[in-house]
């Protein structure tokens, strides 16, 4: 039970940081918390679907199509919307929650509900892994999840854009400076963060079915991760992660299903009551600002 426990505390951890690292990213880089998120996640699975059941194009094709369709309109939200309020942050959250609404509700009104909403896996194959048996997607998670967040560092490490991206998050005036153009850079995380969640719709919807209320949940729990693990902070990030994935694991396993959720929400509680900008976070603490 133990070994088995500890594989799907990987998968599960692997899961939230795919889920939370395109909401990570925006942030960190615009400031802009994209309250839209979830949506987004849904959006670019109901495409796929539709690409796939009422378009007749192949798995992948589709897939490649909705993705770059979510991140082409992350970027429209931004320039037609968010440009227009960046910098107010209350506005910001209002603006990204009500475009998230609209989008799920939308879909939910013209009843893309049922569980014949969803994707097909990408292996159909089985291994055993410490005496325990799990299926092929869920390794793919682990797998693309380690290698997006190594490609998401050597960009903001070895590219010219990501090295704007960093300049921008660590401070903007000075970036400005320099010729940078933050409202494009802003333009790019949000769409960038927008093509993270549909990379991660695509490769986690398939253990389950399309919802317009799993976008609510992706939210929900992308912002737990990035609570915890410091808003901004990608190695937050992943600690938060791995530390949310095993405790969830580990209480359904020997407390029950009906403790997971309680879980997550005393890890936040402690964290904001021990230290509010979050494990790795880098805003001032009250004691700082006063």
């Amino acid at each position: 039970m133990f070994a088995g426990t500890l594989v799907y505390a990987i998968v599960n951890s692997f899961t939230l940081i795919l889920l939370a690292i395109g909401f990570n990213l925006t942030f960190g880089i615009s400031g802009v918390a994209n309250f839209a998120y979830g949506a987004l996640y849904v959006l670019s699975a109901y495409l796929s679907w539709m690409m796939m059941n009422l378009l007749g194009l192949p798995f992948f094709p589709s897939v490649i199509l909705s993705i770059l369709a979510t991140t082409l309109f992350g970027a429209l939200m931004y320039r037609l919307v968010l440009l227009r309020v960046r910098g107010q942050a209350l506005s910001e959250v209002i603006a990204t929650f009500g475009i998230g609404l609209s989008i799920l509700e939308l879909f939910r009104y013209l009843g893309f509900v049922g569980f014949e909403y969803t994707l097909p896996v990408f292996f159909d194959h089985s291994f055993i892994i410490a005496g325990t048996y799990i299926d092929m997607q869920r390794i793919s998670i682990v797998v693309l999840g380690f290698l997006l967040v190594v490609l998401l560092w050597l960009f903001t490490h070895h590219t010219s854009t990501g090295l704007a991206f960093r300049g921008i998050a660590q401070d903007e005036r000075t970036a400005l400076t320099f010729g940078i153009d933050s409202d494009w850079i802003a333009t790019l995380s949000v769409s960038l963060g927008a093509g993270l969640a549909a990379i991660a719709a695509t490769i986690i919807i398939p253990l389950g079915s399309i919802s317009p209320s799993e976008g609510y949940d992706v939210l929900i729990k992308a912002l737990a991760v990035c609570i915890i693990g410091g808003l901004g902070s990608t190695g937050g990030v992943i600690a938060a992660g791995f530390f949310i994935g095993f405790a969830e694991r580990f209480t359904d396993t020997y407390f029950g299903s009906h403790w997971t959720m309680i879980v997550s929400l005393i890890a936040i509680l402690i964290v904001l009551v021990i230290k509010p900008s979050g494990l790795f976070g880098q805003q001032k603490e009250l004691e700082e600002r006063i």
